[in-house]
């Protein structure tokens, strides 16, 4: 049946009731990941590659010569949204996002997509396609072929290929203590996603927040000297700043107080929605944050984004300063 006609006789199906899990919250938990890749290692040709696997950096960099560095990296999850459109648009987002997270710029990505095609209208597809098309033209970045399946699942995302200045790079390992943290999207994808899952209810600062390119944070990382950023993605604030402390040999502080959220976080945290994903980074997290706030507070700041912002080791105009890196301490991490 054409997509069209399709849409005329039924009601288009909830894309997010054929996963088990979310977006970026549906994630290998982090401390399974890191085990995994503890035996795995990274294989090197020559000395070339100037990040690997070892700090869990958003991406892989390669020198090509003296100005220029390649930045690869793939992402690709199952549906956060229900509207076919948005869902393209969200993941194409976060897949180009590990590309500004590094300071580099995306020059050309392919699709990656698994289909449920006996259970899902395949014209559907295109529909998701078309989102990561448009997100990729407005990023400037060309967009061409992939790898289909079927899958039972469905999932989308794209593997992404950019440049950046070897000598510019935004790293996990090169944070400082006396550096202020900015953060440039606000927290609660999680919970709202989550609450979407569940009773369709469309969120549409949590759509926006998820659709908008990091690229100009990235650049105004670059612009104000900033060496140390990671995205804030499946593994939540103080998943992905732990990562960030442990390579760069540091501690943080963060102001609970100063940490923004979408409209509506808050209410739909106490109302019970809150995935899987955000519980497991906060028994990953807990032994290595010191914390005097609640328990709801902690969990808020553990919540599994999809397409979050950049934490950047940097003032940023224009983005809060949520806290600052500190000489290496008791706790990897203090919430205060």
């Amino acid at each position: 049946m054409p997509y069209r006609e399709f849409m005329v006789s039924a009601a288009p199906p909830r894309l997010t009731q054929y996963a088990a899990g979310g977006g970026c919250a549906c994630k290998v938990p982090p401390g399974e990941l890191e085990r995994v890749l503890a035996g795995t290692g990274t294989a090197r040709a020559g000395g070339a590659l100037l990040v690997g696997v070892e700090n869990g950096d958003d991406a892989a960099a390669v020198r090509i010569d003296g100005t220029r560095a390649m930045i690869a990296t793939a992402d690709f999850f199952t549906p956060v949204v229900d509207d076919a459109y948005d869902w393209g648009r969200i993941a194409a987002t976060n897949a180009l996002s590990d590309v500004y997270a590094m300071g580099g710029d995306p020059v050309v990505a392919v699709n990656l997509l698994a289909w449920p095609r006996d259970k899902i209208p395949f014209e559907l597809a295109a529909e998701v396609m078309r989102g990561g098309a448009d997100v990729c033209s407005a990023a400037d970045t060309h967009l061409a072929g992939g790898h289909s399946i079927d899958d039972p699942e469905p999932k989308y995302g794209l593997a992404v290929t950019g440049i950046a200045d070897p000598d510019r790079l935004l790293r996990n390992d090169a944070g400082r203590p006396g550096v202020p943290l900015t953060l440039t999207k606000p927290l609660g994808l999680g919970v709202l996603n989550n609450r979407h899952k569940a009773t369709g209810q469309v969120f549409p600062q949590a759509v926006q927040a998820m659709t908008t390119l990091n690229r100009d944070a990235s650049r105004a990382a670059l612009a104000a000297g900033s060496v140390c950023a990671t995205d804030v993605t499946g593994f939540g604030l103080l998943g992905h700043l732990l990562k960030l402390v442990r390579a760069s040999g540091v501690s943080a502080i963060i102001e609970a107080s100063a940490v923004p959220y979408l409209e509506d976080v808050r209410a739909s945290l106490a109302a019970g929605y809150v995935p899987g994903g955000s519980r497991r980074n906060l028994e990953w997290v807990r032994d290595s944050v010191d914390y005097q706030v609640d328990e709801a507070e902690l969990l808020l700041l553990a919540d599994a984004q999809t397409s979050g912002g950049l934490l950047i080791a940097g003032e940023i105009p224009g983005h809060p300063v949520i806290g600052e890196l500190v000489e290496s301490g008791p706790a990897a991490i203090q919430v205060v």
